[in-house]
């Protein structure tokens, strides 16, 4: 497994404890997103290092750069067409690009000045953008806000076939890391490195609303 580890005690010591933030492993090139999919979708992907086949290009794919965050949401890899976790290394132009053209799931006055203003951007975006509490291994909510991204038409469409660097099955790792959260041993567990992504494009951080950026 490509991805680099370290113990979960030593990783909740350096993330912020409460904000927006964008918590991802990443280096100068690429950024990883999670993803969960049920097997046949999840083979594919694999072995052609891309989306495609069963994969639907017509429905929202969402994307997760947070991998406590996708575990809350795939219960460890154990809910129905969730059972195989992929972890999607992308480039970070192309990340760049989703964040850019990303608009708020629900209405933020603070943004768009009025609900028809949001609709209108909205409806023009290929990208969905929502902050939702992150979750510790337990599934307990945080202060802290995790982000997620809708994905779709478009921008979907490069995700899929222009941005991606490699595509790896995680699964194992994540039902190993599971069973040390079911069982209480959570000083056992290891989590992917994961520090601070701060975007580019200062518009882009203000207007995604991120703390501290």
């Amino acid at each position: 497994m490509q991805l680099k580890t370290l113990p979960f005690p030593e990783a909740q010591t350096r993330w912020p404890q409460s904000g927006r933030h964008i918590l991802a492993q990443y280096d100068e090139t690429n950024i990883v997103v999670y993803q969960a999919y049920r097997p046949d979708i999840a083979d594919f992907a694999v072995t052609h290092q891309h989306f495609g086949g069963p994969f639907s290009m017509t429905r929202m794919s969402w994307v997760k750069p947070n991998f406590l965050w996708m575990m809350f949401r795939c219960g460890w890899a154990s809910k129905v067409d969730q059972e195989r976790v992929l972890a999607v290394k992308m480039l970070r132009s192309g990340f760049e690009e989703v964040l850019r053209v990303a608009v708020h799931a629900s209405f933020n006055a603070d943004v768009y000045g009025s609900e028809v203003q949001w609709k209108q951007a909205l409806s023009a975006s290929t990208v969905r953008l929502q902050w939702d509490p992150d979750h510790d291994p337990a599934g307990k909510p945080l202060v802290r806000r995790a982000i997620q991204l809708g994905l779709a038409g478009e921008i979907l469409e490069r995700y899929s076939r222009e941005w991606i660097v490699k595509i790896e099955d995680v699964t194992e790792f994540v039902k190993a890391q599971g069973a040390h959260v079911a069982s209480g041993q959570h000083g056992l567990l290891q989590v992917p490195e994961e520090r601070v992504y701060v975007p580019a494009d200062e518009m882009v951080r203000q207007r995604l609303q991120i703390d501290g950026a």
